[in-house]
């Protein structure tokens, strides 16, 4: 049986109810809290590129990116959002699924990790 990757920060509440659900649901996972151990940029490039955009991999609606520059919410090339990114891991939104066919998801529901998991 293969095992479903879940990024994220270990104190975030909706981490924290995505892993419940999880071993509610008997689905066994690996838990990465990616300011201990930082995604690699070749990584976080292919996320975005799998959901279609960066905009869907950074939550815009956080505090962390209301508190940017103006300047800085514009980015417009990769590496620019990987800087980004690397300056302020809690950018990404949480938590980061990677199902076990490779597919990848954003942020937690129970009626999307229903779907996801059935």
């Amino acid at each position: 049986m293969s095992i479903v990757q879940l990024y994220g920060l270990k104190k975030c509440s909706t981490c924290v109810k995505a892993v419940k659900w999880l071993e509610q649901a008997d689905i066994a996972y690996n838990f990465t809290d990616y300011r201990d151990h930082p995604v690699a940029p070749e990584q976080l490039k292919a996320w975005a590129h799998e959901l279609g955009a960066w905009e869907k991999l950074v939550n815009r609606a956080s505090v962390t990116w209301r508190n940017l520059p103006d300047e800085r919410k514009t980015p417009d090339t990769d590496e620019l959002w990987l800087a980004l990114i690397a300056e302020y891991p809690a950018l990404v939104r949480r938590p980061v699924t990677v199902a076990n066919d490779g597919r990848v998801y954003v942020g937690f529901s129970e009626k999307k990790y229903g779907e996801l998991f059935a």
